[in-house]
């Protein structure tokens, strides 16, 4: 079954499926967003245009962080991480590395991914792997969920990619995260993943790779379970986080590669070897192979840091590349697009494979492979750099890039003649699933537009737009009821703790409301138009709130449609 949608109209929660466009009644109080508009205007990609022979880095803009590859024949593959969100893993597939299509999530289903009330916005699933099995003719993808009731380390697997997905198959036996696959040249299947050092840590973020052999006829763990690397590439130096391992063999020899040094600006990749997926292995004399944390802050035009979280994949031909996790801050630590994914090319003519630029400052263009046209933004293609993406939400499914906060455990949206909300008492303030669907930020200088009809029934009524990275943190730009008047108002909430910043009163007459944000790097601005000129509520608000560095955790900041009978909005005339 090809995936080119989320859910169609025909399916149904009570088919198992969470997202169905189905089933809610139009009611009075129904939120009605005609359309959506989202334009990325960064200065960066206006002062360096492509040209017939380049493609820009990063590949996926915006909240994609930890990717994961794998080919079959010509076709590639790769996911992300999507924590809390809902459907889980993003899956994409190309024919040349640079021009990506989103084909469907992995998990979309509850049956797969039932992210409950209560859990936060950085637990759920993380760091999938997704790896080709040619001996079985299978995919495999496995992760781990995180602060999920009856989570852990899991795998499901489909003979086509762009079809549905098996139901989980758990893994009790494989602690930690970051579990990925390695199919040996004899058909033996075997695990790696991070997880706890024997005995006490020796220090904070001491942690280990362990290594599990797999049998693919029975799904099942057989054995093994021992460490292959304590700590990263030399214990004496105290590293840290090593994690999200993946396995290779090359010229009869295995290598095994991980990120160290945690997801923040020490961020960096190793390599090791062995004559044996099961160890001992040795570090490459020459680690790390990837990383930008030597790089003083501020030095140079196109700031990239953090890069790491990488796998690597070879072509046809012969040749390697390597995707990997960076972001792009707009100042100091701060980044609001969350963690990006990137592709470099690989040097594997020596022993050990090196990210060709791996050490040197970012550079936004990169040189077409060879026979490759640049097609992005076109055919279907994912757009890069600077680019609009319009949704007037007139198809019965929902495109493959909005996400919703959690699993559904009801049906709150239509789809058909504009994006139909149905306000409900849940506020994004809580770690309930809120009538809310987002779509990420990936520029950091953009404008988004949504214009909406919506006639609120009463004071703890709000539909509109949202700015969210978590319950804790995030903006809300809304249409309710104050003093019987219909209003548009301004709400930031910080630290878990809420404040109007501002409100204007609408002439009701009916009309459509447009609102629209605005970002700059750190500085928002919110207004609206009943078919004039925008009205300002507010310019040049600090945003910062956003960031990962402010807000902690690891996702991005997601521009949200929502709706809801819950809200919570404390104002006082001054």
């Amino acid at each position: 079954m090809k995936k080119t949608g989320f859910i169609s109209a025909g399916s149904c929660l009570l088919l198992g499926y969470a997202l169905a466009s189905c089933a809610v009644k139009a009611d009075d109080g129904t939120a009605l967003f005609t359309s959506f508009t989202y334009e990325g205007r960064d200065a960066v990609y206006e002062d360096n245009p492509l040209d017939v022979t380049d493609f820009y880095n990063p590949i996926l803009q915006g909240f994609y962080p930890d990717p994961a590859i794998t080919r079959k024949g010509e076709d590639y593959y790769m996911v992300t991480s999507t924590f809390s969100y809902f459907p889980g893993v993003p899956l994409f597939h190309s024919r040349d590395l640079v021009n990506w299509k989103q084909i469907g999530h992995v998990l979309d289903r509850p049956t797969q991914l039932n992210i409950t009330d209560g859990v936060a916005m950085s637990s759920g699933i993380f760091a999938p792997a997704i790896t080709y099995n040619p001996h079985n003719n299978t995919f495999y993808m496995i992760t781990t969920a995180v602060g999920v009731p009856g989570g852990g380390n899991f795998y499901v697997t489909a003979a086509d990619p762009a079809g549905d997905w098996s139901d989980p198959v758990p893994l009790p036996e494989v602690g930690g995260i970051d579990p990925s696959f390695f199919f040996d040249d004899d058909g033996k299947g075997y695990i790696v993943h991070n997880a706890e050092p024997d005995g006490d840590p020796l220090y904070e973020g001491h942690r280990a790779v362990r290594v599990w052999e797999f049998d693919a006829g029975t799904g099942k763990v057989t054995g093994g379970g021992h460490i292959i690397i304590n700590g990263g590439v030399n214990l004496v130096d105290k590293p840290i986080w090593i994690e999200a391992p993946h396995l290779y063999k090359r010229h009869g020899r295995y290598y095994l590669m991980c990120a160290e040094g945690g997801t923040s600006t020490w961020h960096s990749e190793v390599v090791f070897s062995s004559d044996s997926p099961l160890g001992p292995f040795t570090p490459a004399p020459a680690n790390p192979i990837l990383t930008q944390r030597h790089l003083t802050p501020g030095s140079r035009d196109y700031e990239v840091t953090s890069a790491g979280h990488a796998d690597i994949v070879s072509t046809p031909a012969g040749d390697h590349y390597g995707v990997f996790l960076a972001v792009r801050p707009y100042e100091g630590n701060k980044y609001n697009t969350g963690r990006e994914t990137f592709i470099l090319p690989v040097d594997w003519s020596g022993e050990f494979p090196v990210f060709e630029g791996g050490l040197e400052p970012q550079t936004l263009k990169l040189p077409l492979p060879a026979g490759v046209e640049n097609r992005t933004g076109r055919d279907g293609y994912l757009p890069n750099g600077n680019f609009t993406y319009t949704e007037r939400f007139d198809s019965p499914q929902i495109d493959q890039r909005w996400i919703m906060i959690r699993t559904p455990q009801e049906d709150f949206y239509t789809t058909g003649r504009g994006l139909a909300l149905r306000p409900r008492p849940v506020s994004i303030k809580e770690r309930r699933n809120p009538s809310f669907v987002g779509y990420r930020q990936q520029h950091m200088t953009f404008t988004a537009e949504t214009t909406l009809r919506y006639d609120p029934m009463g004071p703890d009524d709000l539909a509109g737009m949202v700015c969210f990275q978590n319950e804790a943190f995030n903006f809300v730009l809304g249409i309710t009821l104050m003093d019987g008047r219909k209003c548009v108002v301004l709400e930031q909430t910080e630290r878990g703790e809420s404040q109007l910043l501002a409100t204007a009163a609408i002439n009701d007459t009916g009309a459509p409301v447009t609102l629209c944000i605005e970002g700059d790097g750190r500085d928002y601005s919110f207004g609206f138009s009943t078919g004039g000129e925008t009205e300002w509520l507010a310019r040049g608000v600090d945003a910062s709130i956003l960031s990962t560095q402010v807000a902690a955790g690891f996702v991005g900041n997601v521009i949200g449609l929502y709706a809801t009978g819950a809200k919570d909005l404390k104002y006082e005339p001054q």
